[in-house]
């Protein structure tokens, strides 16, 4: 069973060295070529004597990314991707937390990103794929390193201001990969496509799968998904097999009309999660593609992605809500009503989750991490812990799990999961602004930002832009003369609902 997850590389490397692992629109790297590639930026870490350490990556999407990415596992220590076109106050929140001993960039941005975040060492990606490898350096590292340590933090909306990093390690991925394997008939065939950022979870199994299966992961150009007909065209010359995209994307070429622009036969598997799939736009794929497999899969990033799965195998009306299903092998769940007691098969409770590709919680947060890794409350014997994702869910009567809602301010947008308390900790740094309240209108999927002061709605938008990504940014915003306060003094946030 493999150890760490360059196991997976070294194995592909040798029985599929000349396949394409990794491609983009700058190049081409057999599985031969990146496992060369990775060890040379490993040994790079390697003689900066780190182990064990955060390392910073801002590469652009792309296969150097992915490069970086495994470079970093070779030499013992863990990464952090860094998007790239992030404001850089809130690229300075994540560094203060992460504190990276060294960032990984092209040769062109060692400027910008020291002036950014200066007490970390800079390495160039190109200096370190020059680096001679020296076995011994690397045979030595992987003898130190276990299943236990950290692959990487990933770093998610806080509802402080402060982005949380999830703490993973390379025994939670490969936990995760053998059970996403077994669940979507995986295999070295497979041809990604994709669509998701390497800053979110949902691009692991595409990376990480495809490392492991010895399939083919392809990264179109960016512009593409704004010119669905080159996208369409992409898929058929490519001949992609697999999607494992958020729904909006899909919804979005749906809406369009762009399914039948192009010979997209080649896809067998749509994978869709991070939001809900309405059945509008899902009966539209399948009806473009007839015979596919299409999954509605759902779990945050604290569970590695995936804690169940829903492969979609009867009818919806279009006003229905697709199941999240049942767990994926070797992923317990639990759903506890308000008391902290199970739910069988009636009622509604949060759903926990628990095994092996469960994180260990929040990078120097330990008082965040405790609120929601616990102990199994119906388990008084012995040490377990559970994460409880602050997901409301209910048993259908196929016995499987629909979601039902959120208990917090947390919302899940164009695939991303936000705490609405994040914008709201931005927006109040603003000068001229005096109280403000972030709602989320479920049925347009905007976020609606109601707000109270003396500044001009265009400044504050400007303002927004240099402090949040732009995913966070609210897409109505309501000047108010005044705020409405509840009893308690409090924002009335269910007055406020009424004018969505």
């Amino acid at each position: 069973m493999e150890r760490i997850v360059t196991d997976y590389l070294e194995k592909t490397a040798e029985q599929f060295g000349s396949r394409t692992a990794f491609e983009d629109p700058a190049e081409s790297l057999t599985f031969r070529e990146v496992r060369d590639a990775a060890r040379s930026i490993g040994q790079a870490l390697i003689l900066r004597g780190l182990f064990q350490k955060p390392v910073a990556i801002y590469v652009d999407k792309s296969a150097a990314c992915i490069l970086c990415m495994l470079g970093v596992a070779y030499s013992g220590n863990f990464y952090t991707v860094i998007d790239t076109n992030m404001p850089a106050a809130r690229m300075q929140k994540i560094f203060s937390t992460l504190e990276p001993e060294v960032i990984l960039c092209r040769e062109k941005d060692t400027e910008e990103i020291g002036k950014i975040w200066p007490d970390a060492g800079l390495l160039s990606l190109e200096e370190a794929r020059q680096t001679e490898v020296s076995e011994e350096d690397l045979e030595r590292t992987a003898a130190r390193m276990v299943s236990t340590d950290l692959l990487y933090v990933l770093f998610t909306s806080g509802s402080t201001g402060v982005p949380k990093g999830v703490v993973t390690a390379h025994g939670h991925v490969c936990a995760y990969l053998d059970a996403v394997t077994k669940a979507y008939d995986l295999s070295e065939k497979e041809r990604f496509l994709n669509q998701a950022p390497f800053y979110f979870v949902l691009s692991i199994v595409e990376i990480f799968t495809t490392i492991r299966n010895g399939s083919t992961l392809y990264i179109a150009p960016k512009e593409y998904f704004s010119f669905p007909l080159k996208l369409m065209q992409y898929i058929e010359e490519k001949q992609i097999t697999i999607l494992y995209w958020v729904p909006s994307a899909l919804i979005l070429l749906a809406n369009l009309g762009a399914l039948k622009t192009a010979d997209i036969s080649s896809v067998k598997k749509v994978v869709f999660g991070g939001e809900v799939m309405p059945v509008k736009q899902l009966r539209a794929w399948q009806e473009a593609l007839p015979g596919a497999m299409f999954v509605n899969a759902y779990g945050p990033t604290e569970t590695t992605d995936g804690t169940t799965y829903y492969i979609v195998d009867r009818e919806f009306e279009e006003t229905e809500t697709l199941p999240i299903g049942v767990p994926f092998e070797n992923i317990g769940i639990l759903v506890l009503d308000e008391e902290g007691k199970a739910v069988e098969k009636e009622g509604m409770g949060e759903l926990c989750a628990y095994g092996p590709s469960i994180t260990y919680g929040y990078y120097k947060d330990p008082e965040k991490t405790a609120g929601v890794f616990t102990q199994n409350p119906v388990n008084t014997a012995y040490r377990q812990t559970i994460y409880h994702t602050g997901d409301l869910v209910q048993y259908n009567a196929f016995g499987e799990l629909e979601y039902a809602g959120r208990k917090d301010f947390q919302i899940k947008h164009h695939g991303q999961r936000i705490e609405l308390g994040e914008i709201e900790a931005c927006i109040s740094s603003i000068e001229g602004v005096e109280e403000n309240c972030c709602l989320y209108d479920s049925q347009k999927s905007r976020i609606v930002l109601f707000y109270s002061g003396q500044i001009e709605e265009k400044d504050l938008q400007k303002k927004a832009k240099a402090l949040l990504p732009s995913y966070m940014l609210p897409n109505r915003r309501y000047h108010l003369e005044a705020m409405p306060h509840n009893l308690n003094g409090k924002i009335d946030r269910a007055e406020l609902k009424k004018k969505l």
